[in-house]
């Protein structure tokens, strides 16, 4: 960690905290991810080797504990990393308030996947299996065609076919899903614009909508 040479509390919780992907590792953690392949989905871009790096020293600061069931590592937060939560709300609702761009190399559909695969309404889906298939034509393969298979066990995200029938398909560009999935724009008007395409017997396509909860951060105010 840099240090900053200050006495200040501010200073001294960033020399921990504004290490690059901490935050976000963080962030992780308190969307419930335990395990280090679920915290790598979540931080695509960020390499094995850093974020073993950034559980090791958030375990030193006290902020994470680790536990070892044989073979299976599982992180946790501690009271004070639980008490980042206010923090990390803050800081999302502040960036989609204020810092609202979009560039080409902030979308990922492997991130995009993973969130929207968190908050699917399970009270909504009907009983049995569901399977959602997203096509993105702009996206090169392999991370052009995803799967969400869903029962009652949760939610499985595929970016290969599970093999199952399809409930109903979604067709758009990744930037269209993306900001659906921020609540920049609404599932209604992407739909007239012709910017996305559902695919499947009427019933579903008009449920899909309700199915796919959006982002915590969707409902904030936008400045006028």
């Amino acid at each position: 960690m840099s240090a900053y040479g200050q006495f200040c509390p501010v200073a001294k919780a960033m020399e921990l905290l504004d290490e690059r992907w901490t935050l976000l590792v963080i962030r992780e953690l308190l969307e419930g991810s335990q395990h280090f392949n679920a915290l790598r989905r979540g931080v695509p871009r960020m390499s094995p080797a850093l974020l073993s790096t950034r559980l090791r020293t958030l375990v030193r600061a006290g902020v994470v504990e680790r536990y070892e069931d044989g073979k299976r590592v599982t992180y946790a937060l501690t009271p004070a990393g639980k008490e980042l939560r206010p923090i990390v709300e803050a800081l999302g609702q502040w960036g989609i308030r204020w810092v609202p761009e979009l560039g080409d190399e902030d979308l990922d559909p492997h991130l995009l996947m993973w969130d929207v695969h968190r908050n699917v309404d399970m009270d909504a889906v009907p009983p049995g299996r569901t399977v959602l298939r997203f096509s993105f034509p702009d996206v090169p393969a392999p991370g052009r065609d995803w799967w969400l298979v869903i029962t009652r066990a949760g939610v499985d995200p595929c970016d290969t076919d599970p093999g199952f029938p399809v409930t109903a398909t979604i067709e758009t560009d990744l930037r269209t899903l993306t900001l659906i999935w921020r609540g920049d724009l609404a599932w209604a008007q992407a739909l007239r614009s012709g910017a996305l395409n559902l695919h499947g017997p009427a019933q579903a396509r008009r449920a899909v909508p309700r199915w796919l909860k959006l982002s915590a951060f969707a409902p904030v105010p936008r400045p006028a």
